[in-house]
């Protein structure tokens, strides 16, 4: 017995029937929408980190040059100072300028001081301007705590900034070691602090920035730079400080300090 080319239609299908889709459960929708929203959140992340990452410290690095070229557009002109001695083997110590000249608090306002420090590296230059709020730690590097004392004043300079983003101004923190000299320019001179120690504390300590560090009620002797960030690195779940104690300054006719002329020029020169 011959069958015809219909019976022989595997599964009952007609020729060229094109096979039925299996619809799907309730749960396999479920699963492939979430599936598809997890793989959105992903790439959303992965463009939120880079941004993070690396177009803050692009666009923040702009700013902080064009901060930096403000300041110098206001202070004494770089190119009217006299050259920086270059000192000896018979040198024993800074120059003697005597008590450094201290900027008052009306006068913290705005980009008012350049941070270098030659451990971060040679072209090291960070504006420091008032305020710790977003507009100054995410656009213009470091940012002076309200209330602090001036640079070179008696008490605590206190200064804040971001470790891996936004112009990554204090990436390095941790890698400053005992001895290492950290400069700070204002319109007036140079003021050289010298580190001494970190510590690593919770974000609500907020007595490390006090007269005396630790400790509010007591009476500031001497004149202290305090530098705080986020820790760990990618992380804030605490905050490292870092404490340097004024070892000299040099008023701005005197010219910058030898460890830090070619850095001035440099930063000077960018603006």
């Amino acid at each position: 017995m011959v069958r015809s080319a219909l019976d022989a239609r595997p599964h009952g299908r007609a020729v060229g029937e094109r096979p039925s889709r299996r619809r799907r459960t309730p749960f396999q929708l479920v699963a492939q929408v979430v599936g598809e929203l997890l793989i959105t959140a992903g790439v959303i992340l992965l463009l939120f980190v880079g941004w993070e990452l690396w177009w803050t410290n692009i666009d923040a690095g702009v700013k902080q040059d064009q901060a930096l070229e403000q300041f110098f557009s206001d202070a004494p002109s770089i190119a009217e100072a006299p050259a920086s001695p270059v000192q000896g083997a018979d040198a024993v110590g800074p120059e003697d300028f005597g008590d450094p000249v201290v900027l008052p608090q009306t006068g913290l306002t705005g980009t008012f001081g350049a941070v270098y420090i030659p451990r971060f590296g040679a072209d090291y230059s960070r504006p420091v301007t008032a305020g710790v709020g977003p507009d100054v730690l995410d656009n213009l590097g470091l940012g002076h705590y309200p209330g602090t004392g001036a640079p070179g004043a008696v008490g605590n300079f206190a200064l804040a900034g971001h470790r891996q983003t936004h112009g990554q101004v204090l990436d390095q923190i941790h890698t400053l070691v005992p001895g290492d000299r950290i400069y700070v320019q204002t319109r007036d001179g140079y003021y050289t602090y010298v580190f001494r120690n970190t510590e690593i504390v919770l974000p609500d300590r907020a007595d490390v920035i006090a007269p005396v560090p630790t400790d509010p009620g007591a009476e500031p002797v001497d004149r202290i730079l305090t530098l705080t960030s986020c820790n760990p690195r990618f992380g804030a779940q605490e905050r490292i400080i870092a404490y340097s104690v004024l070892e000299s300054w040099r008023p701005w006719d005197a010219g910058p300090p030898p460890g830090i002329a070619e850095q001035v020029a440099r930063a000077a020169g960018r603006g």
